[in-house]
């Protein structure tokens, strides 16, 4: 009985914890920075640009932009600021059409603009033209709305109407697609007013909950191409003393499962997978009482994930892609919710180092 009682003692403390925790954007909203006017509504965005997709590629590098000049249409107002842009991203400038982007702002130019308190955004854009591009920019930015929900802690996005005119010799060639807009990691510190880490932290020395969750969520996706320990596709946001990792870049993930994708091998490790789709939980060994907890959050949060996923329905254009999708999440919880299959697809297979 004594045994018993300790146990839901822990337990008890591990639920109230987590209660904190997971309250915490709404406890201390007031203490944040507000986010910017960008990113403060879901209504997509009219933006326009023109640029040659090959001088990005070849004329830019991590400290060199190009001028360009960016056209937006908000409330009925067309309006255009001057930016600064170059290409992010190895493997996807030797295998995409189109880069994502890097993009400066100054001040001066955005000071009354929608753009105002965003010093750099990145954009993301579709890697090929091909049929399917538009839908899997929608299924990545799904990634990003569906981690709100999991931690406070995350980049906020915004989805883009993009027209991108490009010359072709004497011709301009009109790209009309789907693309989204990144804060910058600047924004997210001043927002909750930590600092990202420049070294690397081992996972387990790292805030113990929002690393699970994180993991849950890498899982949930269906993503390997992460390491919080090597700050691969994750930034570490230090703060109240702890370090807190902050995932990013999507696109290689079971749920979008885009024609260009591989299975991740980080530091020339090779993963038991024959394709992305196919899950693997990539967290450390904790206690299992912290995993329950953990996994009984995400139940308790199936309904609001999956009214996000509703949500964004009307953005695809192939009805099949949309309901890949919302199926392959529903796999997910139909694996955390059975037991049997929580201890074998997760518990088991948590890594000791």
């Amino acid at each position: 009985m004594g045994k018993m009682q300790t146990n839901l003692g822990l337990l008890t403390i591990c639920v109230f914890l987590s209660m904190l925790c997971f309250g915490q954007k709404d406890n201390n909203s007031k203490k944040l920075g507000k986010v910017s006017k960008l990113f403060s509504t879901e209504d997509v965005l009219e933006v326009q640009m023109a640029y040659s997709n090959r001088d990005l590629k070849k004329l830019t590098n991590d400290s060199t932009y190009i001028d360009v000049n960016l056209t937006y249409l908000d409330k009925d107002s067309l309006s255009s600021l001057p930016v600064r842009v170059r290409a992010r991203g190895n493997f996807r400038r030797k295998n995409c059409y189109f880069s994502p982007v890097k993009m400066r702002l100054k001040k001066e130019y955005t000071k009354k603009t929608l753009f105002k308190g965003n010093k750099e955004l990145k954009l993301v854009l579709p890697c090929l033209k091909e049929k399917n591009a538009n839908d899997y920019i929608i299924k990545e930015l799904l990634a990003y709305k569906l981690y709100e929900v999991v931690s406070p802690y995350h980049f906020k996005t915004r989805l883009l109407d993009f027209t991108l005119s490009e010359p072709k010799g004497e011709k301009v060639q009109k790209h009309r697609i789907r693309a989204f807009f990144i804060e910058d990691i600047d924004e997210l510190e001043e927002r909750f007013g930590g600092k990202t880490m420049k070294r690397n932290v081992h996972p387990l020395q790292q805030d113990s909950l929002t690393s699970i969750r994180n993991s849950f969520f890498q899982y949930m996706i269906g993503n390997t191409d992460f390491s919080t320990g090597y700050q691969h596709n994750e930034k570490l946001l230090f703060l109240n003393g702890y370090s807190i990792p902050i995932p990013y870049d999507f696109d290689m993930s079971g749920l979008c499962d885009v024609s260009y994708s591989v299975v991740s091998q980080i530091d020339g490790l090779v993963l038991p997978l024959e394709s992305v789709t196919q899950r693997l939980y990539r967290g450390f060994q904790r206690s299992d009482t912290t995993m329950e907890l953990i996994r009984d959050e995400f139940m308790q949060n199936q309904e609001n994930m999956m009214a996000i996923i509703e949500d964004h329905k009307s953005y695809f254009e192939d009805e099949a892609e949309f309901q890949r999708s919302e199926k392959y999440i529903l796999g997910f919880f139909n694996i955390i919710s059975n037991p049997a299959k929580f201890k074998s697809e997760i518990l088991d297979k948590s890594r000791l180092r």
